[in-house]
């Protein structure tokens, strides 16, 4: 009995299970690469396809999904990091992540002034939000190597970036006091939305998403991996599973009444919406909560269907999120030029989002297939050229080798007995 109730509580610091398990939860990337797919069709502006997206069912979307999972796999690839190379591995590791993130924010907001450039068309620099970005290219650029400046639809990118670079002693907190540490994040969040604090934008307003409120999220996703189990009994029993399964179909009612006025009073409607995205509305946490509960339930982790081609796409996606992530706000501008100098019919819109989607998934696949191939030659180097961990090992096992001869040569018989 005392050993049992040892066991099950984890030491300060102790690494947990999770990080010295090889095994990822398939969920976790297939989540992130349906999250990216919604993404894209919800930057479509008027975009029929986002009827296929969480946006108008409820409360919250798939930036919630993103940036919890976002959290978790963080958590993962650090706490690994930390088993393998301890807090230094950690430390590098995410400051190259926060470095490659923030290089592919600079890259993408480039990318987005090149494509209004060639397309020519002064209605999407406004929407875009580059046109600043030609009237006064220097202020402009200077302002977003600090993170100031951002185009439409890569908001998110310096949140991360901010996230990464901080999440090595965010890791260490959460390894000594996780529960303190979460309620710190939520309190912070608590404070946002009690005093109004947001971080400055150029050349004016604010940071879309605040990561003084977004980052409760993130905290929460890294808490999960590593204190879940603490809560899993409880996620996973009948009454979280009728509570949320009500909120659920709450928010459905509210959100649809929005597009169906009979359904929802007037009066509510405009009480509730719009909801406060970029102060992470608590509806929103709340749904998002809810929605992750009974996800839980309907697809565990091994679930047949993770493996169906479609799923497979998704989870190819999730595994590339950064990469993915930029090709998509591409997409869904080149989309909008295209809807709004071509054809807003419906059928072009389905057509662009089904494009969209599938070459997101054609490149995801792709970007697999090159790593795949890459990895048996770095096997093939490691095999012909030893680190200086195994040369060291060698080297002790020699001269314990020796040690061990000469031991016996000392404690040997004077007499040779045959």
């Amino acid at each position: 009995m005392h050993d049992r109730t040892h066991t099950s509580k984890r030491l300060i610091g102790e690494t947990p299970p999770e990080f010295r398990s090889t095994d990822r939860d398939p969920r976790i990337d297939v989540c992130r690469g349906i999250a990216l797919w919604w993404i894209f069709l919800d930057h479509i502006p008027n975009n029929v396809g986002s009827w296929l997206t969480l946006r108008n069912y409820g409360f919250c979307d798939a930036a919630e999904i993103f940036m919890f999972i976002s959290g978790m796999t963080c958590a993962l690839a650090y706490g690994r990091a930390r088993q393998r190379d301890g807090w230094r591995g950690v430390i590098g590791r995410s400051l190259r992540r926060a470095w490659d993130i923030y290089a592919a924010f600079l890259l993408l907001a480039l990318a987005c002034a090149v494509l209004v450039y060639v397309a020519g068309s002064d209605h999407l620099a406004d929407d875009s939000n580059t046109r600043v970005l030609f009237e006064r290219p220097g202020a402009t650029l200077a302002h977003a190597a600090i993170l100031q400046f951002r185009p439409v639809n890569t908001d998110v990118l310096p949140v991360f970036v901010i996230c990464h670079v901080l999440f090595a002693p965010l890791l260490w907190l959460l390894l000594r006091a996780p529960n303190v540490t979460l309620g710190f994040s939520l309190l912070l969040y608590a404070l946002v939305h009690v005093f109004g604090w947001r971080v400055p934008a150029w050349p004016d307003g604010v940071w879309f998403f605040n990561p003084l409120a977004w980052q409760f999220l993130v905290v929460l996703g890294a808490w999960y991996v590593i204190e879940g189990k603490t809560i899993r009994d409880w996620i996973t029993s009948r009454p979280a599973l009728v509570l949320s399964t009500l909120f659920l179909a709450m928010s459905l009612v509210l959100a649809l009444g929005q597009h169906v006025k009979p359904v929802v009073p007037q009066a509510l409607t405009d009480l509730l919406f719009p909801l406060d995205k970029s102060n992470l509305s608590p509806l929103r946490l709340l749904h998002f909560l809810a929605l992750a509960i009974v996800a839980s339930w309907l697809v565990p982790a091994r679930w047949r269907g993770l493996s169906t081609p479609m799923l497979r796409g998704a989870r190819c996606c999730g595994e590339n999120s950064l990469p993915i992530y930029c090709l998509g706000v591409l997409l869904a501008l080149v989309s909008q030029f295209d809807l709004f100098n071509i054809s807003n019919r419906p059928a072009m819109q389905i057509a662009l989002s089904l494009g969209g989607v599938l070459m997101m998934t054609a490149v995801a696949a792709l970007l697999n297939a090159l790593s795949t191939k890459r990895k048996p030659a770095v096997g093939a180097v490691d095999r012909k050229m030893p680190t200086a961990a195994t040369n060291r090992e060698v080297e002790d096992r020699a001269r314990r080798t020796v040690l061990d001869a000469q031991l016996k040569a000392v404690t040997a018989p004077s007499t040779y007995c045959p």
